[in-house]
């Protein structure tokens, strides 16, 4: 029996098929969740001059370079101009600034870098938005993804190449 040569061909990579990895825009930088009660008396009341003193007497440069989510974990009643008062001494520290969670903070920063990506070498092309990733995509950054590809896109997959599941195709 004579021995055949099979070729391999990786059929995706001579496709027209494109992969949209989520994980490729992740921004590096730690994520910190601050919580404000730190600084009310008891956890739950706001005094102003004790505030402003325990910000003022504050390490910020831990925040260096990094992705900051404020919060209180209390149920104070804390007026918006406190969060302002936080936010003002991490500028020119840290990357970004928000108030709520870690969660809501990652998906801020995904939607204004996806926001700010050039879609037309995406036209008319199927698309693949790959599923899995390493790095901890939020689950909304995939909806984002759909909504500015599909003006684009000729169709919209999930996951990958050898097992995607369709979602999209243009009429």
């Amino acid at each position: 029996m004579a021995t055949e040569e099979f070729e391999i061909v990786n059929r995706v990579a001579n496709s027209a098929l494109q992969v949209f990895d989520l994980e490729d825009y992740y921004p590096e930088g730690g994520r910190v969740a601050l919580d404000i009660s730190q600084w009310l008396w008891e956890g739950f009341v706001l005094r102003e001059k004790d505030f402003r003193e325990s910000l003022k007497n504050h390490d910020w440069q831990q925040y260096s370079g990094k992705y900051v989510a404020l919060h209180c974990s209390t149920d104070a009643i804390v007026p918006a101009w406190a969060y302002m008062l936080v936010t003002i001494s991490l500028n020119g520290v840290a990357k970004k600034v928000v108030e709520g969670t870690v969660d809501e903070l990652n998906v801020l920063i995904y939607q204004e870098i996806l926001d700010s990506l050039d879609y037309t070498p995406y036209t008319d092309k199927p698309v693949i938005i790959k599923g899995c990733s390493r790095k901890p995509v939020p689950q909304q950054a995939y909806t984002l993804a759909t909504q500015k590809l599909l003006p684009f896109a000729k169709s919209i997959m999930f996951g990958e190449a050898c097992s995607s599941v369709p979602l999209y195709k243009k009429k």
